[in-house]
């Protein structure tokens, strides 16, 4: 195991990204940091730069003007870098999907990691995404 794989195993910055969307999934992230699910016991930490991140989580459809946005997001984080589409407008896009300014489900963007399905998903499931997404390192 290098230095780098057990970087990833032990601490996980998360940066997330809200495309155009609901903000249900937006609620469901933050309560993964409340007291009952506490996810920084297990070192995972939602950071404020993309810079600092070295996993990218990206919900809500991506309309035109996100794309470009996301992009410029991604290019900023340090390599390697995971991603994760989360709920159904990150996976598939969801009820926008054949509306007009939709620009495609976030795979067909930049490249996805790991999929985190659900209208919004649960901090449960977004946990056991993750540590998922931990074992395939």
């Amino acid at each position: 195991m290098g230095f780098k794989d057990y970087c990833f195993k032990k601490s996980l910055w998360l940066f997330h990204y809200g495309g155009a969307s609901c903000n249900n999934c937006d609620i469901e992230i933050i309560d993964c940091l409340t007291p009952r699910y506490d996810v920084e016991r297990f070192g995972m930490k939602l950071v404020g730069s993309p810079r600092h991140a070295d996993v990218l989580l990206v919900n809500g459809s991506i309309n035109r003007r996100d794309k470009d946005r996301l992009l410029e997001v991604y290019d900023q984080m340090a390599k390697p870098v995971k991603v994760v589409a989360l709920g159904a407008c990150g996976c598939t896009g969801g009820i926008f999907a054949e509306g007009i300014p939709f620009a495609g489900p976030v795979d067909k963007i930049i490249p996805v990691d790991a999929y985190i399905p659900g209208c919004p998903p649960k901090p449960e499931a977004i946990i056991a995404g993750i540590v998922k997404l931990i074992e395939t390192m």
